[in-house]
């Protein structure tokens, strides 16, 4: 479908809150960040945890330009527990004294892992385990 420049920002607004309903999270809750990267746009989908105020990567895409991103982002989001298995990850932060888990889709164990370690330091959290759940 052919977006004219006007619309791209009507088309991408309108995709994103697809996203969030189908997600069932709030704005403040989902973020979407854009970057180029080798002549495609890059779209990462960063979850933020309402309780412990953390945030982790949900899923990335790359497409053609923005709206081709958010597009296959939302095929994925509308299939992906179909496709992925589900993951608990109990986890601290360095200087925190509490245990967090945190649940996690992924096809292996270190994507898991690296969705939980996205754009931080390794060292900044503490993993005690990984469990992958029983498919239902």
């Amino acid at each position: 479908m052919d977006v004219t420049p006007s619309d791209v920002h009507v088309e991408s607004a309108r995709i994103q809150r697809q996203i969030e309903d189908y997600l069932g999270l709030g704005p403040g809750n989902l973020l979407f960040e854009f970057r180029q990267l080798d002549g495609q746009t890059r779209l990462d989908l960063i979850t933020v945890n309402p309780r412990h105020q953390q945030s982790f990567l949900f899923r990335y895409e790359m497409g053609h330009d923005k709206l081709d991103a958010l597009r296959k982002m939302l095929a994925y989001v509308q299939r992906y527990r179909d496709e992925e298995s589900s993951y608990t990850i109990q986890w601290r932060a360095r200087d925190a004294k509490e245990l967090q888990t945190s649940y996690f889709r992924a096809h292996n164990t270190y994507e898991a892992l690296d969705k939980l370690y996205y754009g931080r330091d390794l060292s900044t959290i503490t993993v005690f385990s990984v469990v992958l759940n029983p498919s239902s």
